[in-house]
């Protein structure tokens, strides 16, 4: 069944310099999830890991959210952020011809619904507790039982990004020049690139300026 969320894009908030990466590599990077802000799904993956006897447990988070001002603060915070906007059926495409990688929408639990659950050891890559519930999360998981990894490169094409969204912060003059440097990248020059308005949209002020 095609169901509404199962159509919608997946957003990945990230920094300048890892998307010129991304896009002149053509590879996504899963990475270990030990340096991860959030303890308890770090510890989670960790209990995972062991019970699995797991050698390597990498992944990689996107959002199913469109862009809030949550994630530009957390996940790509300051001038330099940026969003990059996949196609969910081309990027899971891809990452779906990787032996050993998984894929899955993450579920919120408060401590309550959690406790009444109980949790199956398979469940803990994709459960976080309620208070992380904004960042819609959908996760890709990579898996190993016979080797250790500190990362794996995913290669992708660029026909899996639908478009490039620059910090909000970034001043006007500078989204310019990233912009063209993102498109000078080889197989980027068609690549939809802008600045999110998000924190100041003319449209909208006009609509205030209309008020009556």
């Amino acid at each position: 069944m095609v169901t509404k969320k199962s159509l919608t894009d997946l957003r990945r908030y990230t920094d300048l310099p890892a998307v010129l990466r991304l896009l002149t590599d053509k590879q996504l990077t899963l990475l270990d999830p030990k340096s991860w802000d959030d303890r308890n799904d770090s510890f989670y993956m960790s209990i995972y890991k062991e019970r699995k006897k797991l050698k390597t447990v990498l992944a990689l988070c996107f959002s199913q959210s469109p862009e809030t001002y949550h994630h530009w603060r957390v996940f790509s915070n300051g001038s330099a952020g940026v969003c990059i906007v996949f196609d969910r059926a081309k990027i899971l495409k891809a990452l779906g011809k990787v032996p050993g990688l998984s894929t899955n929408t993450v579920s919120y639990f408060t401590l309550k619904k959690a406790r009444r659950a109980t949790f199956r050891v398979d469940q803990l890559p994709f459960v976080k507790r309620y208070g992380y519930k904004p960042e819609d999360e959908f996760r890709a998981m990579y898996t190993s039982s016979t080797e250790e990894e500190l990362a794996l490169d995913v290669p992708i094409t660029i026909d899996c990004i639908s478009s490039i969204s620059l910090s909000p912060w970034m001043h006007a003059s500078l989204s310019k020049a990233s912009a063209a440097a993102i498109r000078a990248i080889d197989g980027c020059d068609r690549l939809k690139v802008s600045r999110s308005t998000l924190i100041s949209n003319e449209q909208w002020k006009a609509l205030g300026q209309a008020a009556t």
